[in-house]
C-alpha cells in the first residue's frame, strides 16, 4: 500500500506501529538491593551476608519464577542467615515498599499512551509483589497487557517468556520494542528479533526509544 495519502498519525500509529514492552524493576520502579539493605540494617556487617543469602541466592529467582512462595522463602532465608523469621519477613516488606515509581519513566509511559502507542509490561516479579503494587500505584492503567513471571512460572531471560507475551497479545517481535535494564534480558530479546533499548536512565531511554519509533515511521512513510 502506498502511504503517501495517509496522515502522519495513521502512518505512525497504524497497525504496523511499534508496540513497546516495559520491564518494571529498575525501569518503571526503583530497584536497588544495596539501598534496601543500607536502609534496613544500621549494622553494615549484616548487609553483605544478607545480600548473598537472600538477593543473590537461587531462591530469589525461584520466587520470581513462582515456584517458591514467599512464606517458604522467608523460612529458607531465616535458616541460611541465622536471622529471625520476623526479621526476614520485615525485609521482604521493605523490598515491596522500596519499589516506588520513577517519575520520569512514568511520565514517559503517559506520553506514549497519550499518543496511542500500545504499551505492555513484562517483569520478573513474584505474584504477591505484583498484587501489592497493583493496589498502590496507578501506572498499571497505561498497559494494554501485563505479564508477571511469578504468575505464569516463566522467567526472563528464557525465550519462553518472550514467546508467551508475543503469542498472548499477538505481538510481532520485529514491530515491538523491549525495554529492560538487565543485559541478559536485552540479549535474549534481541536474538528473538525484538527491537531493544537497554535502559540506563529515563532520558537515555526516551531518546533511544523515539529514535526507533521515528525510524519505523520514516520507513513506513517511504515504503509501498
Amino acid at each position: 500500500m502506498n502511504t503517501a495519502s495517509l496522515s502522519d498519525n495513521e502512518i505512525f500509529y497504524g497497525r504496523s506501529m511499534h508496540n513497546v514492552i516495559f520491564d518494571l524493576g529498575g525501569v518503571v520502579l526503583r530497584w536497588s538491593p544495596d539501598d534496601i539493605l543500607k536502609e534496613f540494617y544500621a549494622d553494615e556487617a549484616l548487609r553483605a551476608p544478607t545480600k548473598r543469602e537472600v538477593f543473590q541466592h537461587n531462591d530469589w529467582l525461584d520466587m520470581d519464577r513462582g515456584t517458591l512462595l514467599e512464606p517458604d522463602a522467608i523460612v529458607r532465608f531465616h535458616e541460611r542467615t541465622g536471622r529471625s523469621r520476623d526479621e526476614m519477613s520485615a525485609l521482604m516488606q521493605a523490598v515491596k515498599d522500596s519499589l516506588q515509581p520513577v517519575p520520569e519513566t512514568v511520565a514517559l509511559l503517559e506520553e506514549l499512551a497519550g499518543q496511542g502507542i500500545p504499551l505492555y509490561c513484562l517483569s520478573n516479579m513474584p505474584a504477591t509483589t505484583a498484587d501489592y503494587l497493583r493496589q498502590r500505584h496507578t501506572f498499571w492503567k497505561v498497559f494494554r497487557g501485563v505479564v508477571i513471571s511469578g504468575e505464569i512460572q516463566l522467567l526472563k531471560p528464557d525465550h519462553e517468556i518472550f514467546d508467551h507475551i508475543a503469542q498472548r497479545f499477538a505481538l510481532t517481535p520485529e514491530n515491538t520494542v523491549f525495554i529492560d535494564d538487565h543485559g541478559p534480558n536485552i540479549d535474549s530479546a534481541t536474538r528473538l528479533g525484538f527491537k531493544t533499548v537497554h535502559f540506563q536512565t529515563p532520558g537515555q531511554c526516551r531518546t533511544e526509544l523515539f529514535a526507533l519509533l521515528n525510524q519505523h515511521r520514516n520507513t513506513l512513510a517511504g515504503g509501498n
